[in-house]
């Protein structure tokens, strides 16, 4: 191979291990999301901001490679970035699934604060103008 062909299998081999540490990340990041672990979902989130700015990085390093065109067409090239895509398809799915598992906790949750409202003031409970629950308290507590 040449020095150009080792810069690229360099700059992609990198592109693979970002990959593999957003992948672990977003593993990490599913678990903290089913136990409701505020910090763990702040250090994951700022953790993966570092990682898809490094891929970033790597991928616009790998587009300023003079050789790239040519390097396109060899078989390594192709296998490499095959590789890559699966992995990055993997990425993808996982970040479905946390999104997915987001979603159903802020809907259980928005359900628990509708149970909470209601049993505490069954009389008053109303909806905003957006559709959300809310208690209207109006009357208690006036004093003449």
């Amino acid at each position: 191979m040449t020095a150009a062909a080792d810069a690229i299998t360099a700059l992609l081999n990198q592109q693979q291990q970002h990959l593999d540490e957003l992948l672990l990340l977003l593993r990490q990041e599913l678990a903290a999301l089913s136990n409701r672990d505020i910090n763990e979902l702040e250090r994951i989130t700022s953790a993966k901001a570092v990682v898809l700015q490094q891929l970033q990085q790597a991928d616009h390093q790998l587009a300023q490679a003079p050789e790239l065109e040519s390097m396109k067409q060899q078989d390594w090239f192709k296998q490499l970035v095959t590789n890559i895509d699966q992995q990055l398809e993997q990425c993808k799915r996982h970040n479905d699934i946390n999104q997915q598992t987001l979603e159903q906790s802020q809907l259980t949750l928005a359900r628990f604060k509708t149970e909470l409202l209601a049993s505490r003031g069954k009389s008053g409970l109303t909806y905003t103008n957006k559709g959300m629950p809310t208690v209207d308290n109006k009357g208690k507590g006036i004093k003449a």
